[in-house]
């Protein structure tokens, strides 16, 4: 079993350093992001890696750079022979890059080279790609470059949500990371440069990007609210009270029926696109929990023939 340093801060990142722990590898190090000012309090929330971590028992270090000599210093004296990287959130320095014997390797959410870069997921399903999957790469200083190691493909549900796809990938990520490990530590490991051609990159989702316009074909107001789901969502605007109030869409589907974009067609809450229409399956209003349409719908009272905006 070998010496282990795993960088990661969200969620996406607990099952590769549970997996870790679980195949037997002593973890030396956990860097996660710091605490950051989080709720209506803006307390400071340490990231979900720090609280598995710590309830592991296992030593946790938060800093806000890795580029000054002491914080690499202090990172080469773990004498790690591998870093597991999981959504660190940030650049990775050389000096850190190099300090493991073996070197830092990439749990990344896409078929690289498709979706190099910050949004893998949503990036995906917002193109409506059929398919998408897990690569464990060597970390080199550009982004996302670096020798793949193993990948394995998955098919995307044509209704599955960014939530949905998030949660498999991470524990199939989980489950590479281990296998590479087991190969790295035999001498077995064999990694292959990425292919030059099919390079694409996921650029992080812009505020912009979000509100849904209905003038577009269904299955890209499908394709946006499933990719958006549940974070930071897809959305639209109703007149409720004489107010005009926010709704977020979370789930949807593809269904029959046309008109003028925006309109509603059904007590179902079908929508009209430029092409076709989605029927809306779960929603969000301003300041309220998750609820099924009928439950909107019910308490929004939006008549047929309303037109959204």
């Amino acid at each position: 079993m070998m010496r282990i340093i795993v960088m990661g801060t969200p969620d996406f990142a607990v099952p590769a350093l549970g997996a870790v722990l679980a195949a037997g590898h002593e973890v030396v190090g956990v860097y996660t992001q710091p605490p950051r000012a989080a709720g209506r309090g803006l307390a400071a929330r340490k990231s979900r890696v720090q609280l598995f971590a710590e309830s592991r028992g296992l030593p946790v270090h938060t800093p806000v750079s890795l580029r000054s000599a002491e914080e690499q210093a202090r990172f080469k004296a773990l004498n790690a022979d591998a870093g597991v990287v999981v959504a660190y959130g940030q650049m990775l320095p050389k000096a850190i890059l190099e300090a493991p014997h073996y070197g830092c390797f990439n749990i990344h959410a896409s078929l690289l080279p498709r979706w190099r870069g910050a949004a893998p997921i949503q990036r995906a399903l917002l193109a409506g790609d059929a398919a998408t999957g897990v690569a464990v790469m060597r970390i080199e200083e550009k982004l996302d470059t670096g020798a793949v190691c193993l990948m394995e493909r998955t098919a995307i549900g044509p209704d599955e949500t960014a939530g949905e796809l998030h949660d498999r990938l991470s524990e199939l990520g989980a489950e590479l990371m281990v296998r590479v490990l087991s190969d790295l530590g035999k001498g077995s490991l064999a990694c292959w440069p990425q292919h030059e051609q099919g390079v694409t990159y996921a650029a992080k989702i812009e505020p912009g990007e979000t509100r849904i316009d209905w003038s577009r074909p269904a299955r890209d107001v499908h394709n946006l609210i499933r990719g958006l789901s549940p974070h930071p969502g897809a959305w639209f605007e109703i007149d409720l009270n004489g107010k005009r109030e926010r709704v977020t869409a979370l789930r949807s589907t593809l269904a029959e029926g046309k008109g003028k974009p925006g309109t509603v067609l059904d007590d179902q809450l079908t929508i009209a696109c430029g092409k076709g229409s989605v029927r809306l399956l779960q929603v969000q209003r301003a300041g309220k929990r998750p609820m099924p349409v009928a439950e909107f719908w019910r308490g929004a009272k939006l008549p047929v023939g309303s037109l959204l905006g």
